[in-house]
């Protein structure tokens, strides 16, 4: 049990536990059912990546962008080097997989990922303060992530790294984000938000099969041709420095409606009907809990002579 603040700082979530001085229960043992305890887990680390320094938070969103441009480099690689067959699409789509398996490994911040986790906080209690430390969250982790992306695009177009092909595969993979309108961004960003929040709701639970958590739910965003802000903003800012698109078809048509989509889905209908799930269980748990210790204090009033 940790002890109460005096002085709460203003990045402090605020909660029933920080206000009673505790921790959250992360025990399945003293918890409703699994889905609760996974649920309080998930909100314990949404707690503390509201909580963090902004600093902090801003090095590891960049570091997560130039993490998450492994993404491009692997399928690119992959489309480069093998031969043109029905099956390249698949096997080459596993290398979209290599960027978000570093960045989640390492604990590195990405949006529609860690930003999930800090939803549940403000659900949990939706006052000002929550709802601001989620707006600074959310701002800071996205502009280190574009930053960052848009770093590791610059480096790829600038520096001969790689050869003419594989070049060539880059600039193929990031002309195909570029033939969706915008409604075709918005609904790709929805369910690949979905999936990312689906994943992050699993990985708690997965154990030691975690990397392959991590590897089927972002293969079925590859494979799926949906969009998502961080990766997308590697692929589209390097066709714009590359010179094959201008600078604001980065803004419309790709990334106002992408961001929209992941939010929307990964965020607001994932986080809500996850939290929904658990609600009623958790209320029903405090009223008994509360119940039986009227009914204890009621039995030693009754037992005084």
């Amino acid at each position: 049990m940790t002890a109460e603040k005096q002085h709460p700082d203003h990045k402090d979530v605020d909660s029933d536990e920080h206000s009673q001085g505790k921790e959250i229960e992360t025990g399945e043992e003293n918890l409703p059912s699994k889905a609760a305890a996974v649920h309080e887990v998930i909100r314990m680390e949404g707690e503390k990546e509201l909580e963090r320094d902004g600093q902090a938070l801003l090095w590891s969103a960049i570091a997560a962008g130039l993490s998450i441009s492994a993404s491009l480099m692997a399928k690119g690689i992959l489309h480069a080097r093998l031969p043109d067959s029905p099956e390249r699409f698949f096997i080459e789509n596993i290398g979209y997989t290599v960027g978000f398996i570093i960045v989640i490994m390492a604990r590195q911040q990405l949006f529609t990922e860690n930003t999930v986790t800090a939803v549940l906080p403000v659900m949990q209690k939706t006052t000002g303060r929550n709802i601001l430390l989620l707006l600074r969250l959310w701002g800071i982790v996205l502009a280190g992530n574009v930053i960052g992306g848009g770093l590791a695009a610059l480096v790829f177009h600038l520096v001969p790294f790689f050869d003419t092909a594989t070049d060539e595969a880059f600039r193929t993979i990031s002309l195909e984000i570029m033939e969706k309108d915008p409604e075709g961004m918005f609904v790709g960003g929805m369910v690949s938000g979905w999936l990312i929040a689906t994943m992050v709701w699993m990985i708690p639970s997965a154990g030691t099969a975690k990397l392959w958590v991590i590897m089927l739910m972002t293969y079925m965003v590859a494979i799926g041709d949906l969009t998502h802000i961080v990766v997308g903003s590697v692929e589209v800012l390097y066709l714009v420095f590359s010179g094959a698109i201008p600078w604001y078809e980065f803004i419309w048509p790709f990334a106002l409606p992408t961001l929209a989509g992941n939010i929307i889905g990964g965020t607001f209908i994932f986080a809500l009907i996850s939290h929904a799930q658990i609600r009623n269980d958790m209320s029903n748990q405090k009223k008994a809990k509360a119940k039986k210790e009227e009914m204890e204090a009621a039995k030693k009033e009754a037992s005084k002579p």
